[in-house]
């Protein structure tokens, strides 16, 4: 949002820039259901532990080539194309990723702890944009804005690889779950579970699917678009903006397994419930605060976001995993938490731009958000509760 409209959509429309730039962004989560049918396939056939090391890899691969990738200035358009293959493996990488590292956790679980166990992976995201805005952050401190900008910004990228590093070295100890294993060794692993997926449980996919939508939107609003809302259209510096999304993304560490251990105490319904009727209508109380003129009242009203937007999130984990059978979970699971990616999550920075274009105020994203959450609460009510289920049958 910051620098790609800079370095590989140069124009004097600003609206065109950021806007290409989230198309390219968009594309990444376009690719993700793909990756949850490959790599959704080879968890139910193979395992989730082999499947979790291939995604980490081409993860790995894409993330650390983006550095390498020359601007428009060097090599023109080619710059923007091999940005955009670069986010189509990133987005197959993520869409196997998510299915096995929440499965690895809920299936070792037991199923009085199942949310927050479950909620660990989820704590990534969090983590993950605490690591990645504070690696912009601090190398735009050290290098200055002018150097940042030119090639700075490629540092984080070419770091990505010791975190890389450290992932294979935890993965490659990892075990197999006692229910996969079980099925594995009497030869009872479907064959081809996302054929088995698509006629017997696709109700299950779109209903969890559709159950993202209020937290996916919002959430990449809250993290992604206001740091281009918050500067090019408030006047707020980047880098407050880029500290009060860090320390969001703080608090949001400590909210998320919070949630997820209270679903395991109160009921997951009940959480996300209550987090859906928030998201109907905080977006407008966001939007007002981000609009006074007053960066303080705007920096509690991002730190604020993301704990709210958690009530959904922390015990999502659980309630996706516990949809599907063991024979077919990984790719059930999978798919219907991508799905969401294109239908709600990749979009949501774009639509928010363009409304934002067309009425030229805040309040028509806040709408959007709202309607998001709507839909997220009805597909509650309609995704059977299946929290008491046992893990260890195939059925």
């Amino acid at each position: 949002a910051l620098v790609f409209p800079h370095q590989f959509f140069p124009t004097h429309d600003r609206y065109s820039a950021v806007l290409f730039s989230f198309g390219t962004y968009f594309v990444g989560f376009a690719a993700r259901p793909l990756g949850a049918a490959i790599f959704g396939h080879m968890g139910d056939r193979i395992g989730r532990k082999a499947s979790l090391i291939a995604t980490l890899v081409m993860m790995g691969v894409a993330t650390a080539g983006i550095g390498f990738i020359p601007g428009y200035a060097t090599i023109g358009i080619g710059g923007a194309i091999l940005l955009t293959a670069a986010r189509v493996l990133q987005g197959i990488a993520v869409g196997g990723e998510w299915g096995g590292s929440v499965l690895l956790a809920a299936e070792w679980s037991h199923r009085g702890k199942r949310g927050l166990a479950a909620s660990w992976p989820q704590w990534g995201a969090p983590a993950g944009l605490l690591l990645a805005n504070g690696a912009v952050w601090l190398t735009g401190k050290l290098v200055g804005d002018g150097a940042f900008t030119s090639w700075g910004w490629r540092v984080p990228f070419f770091a990505s690889a010791i975190l890389v590093a450290i992932g294979m070295w935890i993965r490659t100890g990892v075990h197999e779950p006692p229910a996969f294993s079980r099925m594995r060794d009497a030869g009872s692993v479907e064959r081809a579970p996302v054929r088995e997926v698509v006629r017997r449980h696709w109700r299950e996919v779109l209903l969890t699917a559709l159950l993202r939508t209020g937290q996916q939107a919002p959430f990449y609003v809250f993290t992604v678009w206001v740091l281009s809302y918050g500067s090019g259209v408030l006047g707020f510096a980047r880098d407050n903006l880029m500290g009060a999304v860090l320390i969001a993304a703080a608090v949001s560490m400590v909210t998320i397994p919070l949630w997820g251990h209270l679903s395991d105490r109160f009921g997951r319904r009940r959480i996300i419930a209550a987090g859906c009727i928030l998201m109907v209508g905080w977006p407008f109380v966001y939007f007002e605060m981000l609009g006074a003129g007053s960066f303080t009242v705007a920096f509690v009203a991002i730190v604020l976001a993301l704990p709210i937007h958690d009530l959904q999130y922390g015990p999502q984990a659980a309630v996706i995993a516990e949809a599907f059978p063991a024979r077919v979970r990984y790719s059930g699971s999978s798919l219907g938490y991508q799905l969401a990616s294109i239908t709600s999550g990749g979009p949501a920075p774009i639509v928010a731009t363009w409304l934002m274009h067309e009425y030229g105020s805040g309040m028509a994203v806040a709408a959007y958000i709202s309607v998001c959450a709507a839909v997220s609460l009805v597909s509650l009510l309609l995704l059977p509760d299946r929290q008491a289920r046992d893990f260890d049958a195939a059925d």
